[in-house]
């Protein structure tokens, strides 16, 4: 699907996204990655749900959002909360949805001028491996 551009162009907007990758201001990714508004986006080493860690979500407080999105694949599932307790005991909140429902989200927030970081789980290896 892609997504109409608006007028916050300068940050990273995702435009346009499908089961296996998303594109960012156009440029696309088949690898999981995080995204923040004013960052480039970075790769992120989870390749699957199962293999979320503390310290995968530990690399997202380093940056201390107001709140993740986490995309995991085509259907939502939820984090065990024990993988989450750093950032939830930080006041950083952690919505788990279904990576469209997430890009779409990510959008919205960060159109709105929100600290969100949107982490995207995507079953392919990052770039240059």
């Amino acid at each position: 699907m892609k997504l109409h551009t608006t007028s916050t162009q300068h940050y990273q907007t995702v435009t346009g996204y499908d089961e296996t990758g998303v594109e960012i201001n156009a440029v696309r990714f088949s690898y999981s990655l995080l995204v923040q508004p004013e960052a480039a986006p970075v790769a992120w080493p989870p390749r699957s749900f199962d293999e979320l860690t503390a310290e995968h979500f530990a690399q997202i407080g380093a940056v201390s959002p107001d709140v993740v999105i986490l995309g995991t694949g085509a259907r939502q599932r939820f984090v065990h909360p024990r993988l989450v307790t750093a950032l939830t005991a930080r006041h950083i909140g952690v919505e788990c949805m279904d990576s469209q429902a997430a890009c779409r989200t990510y959008n919205i927030l960060m159109a709105e001028g929100r600290k969100v970081v949107l982490a995207l789980i995507f079953e392919g290896p990052p770039a240059g491996a």
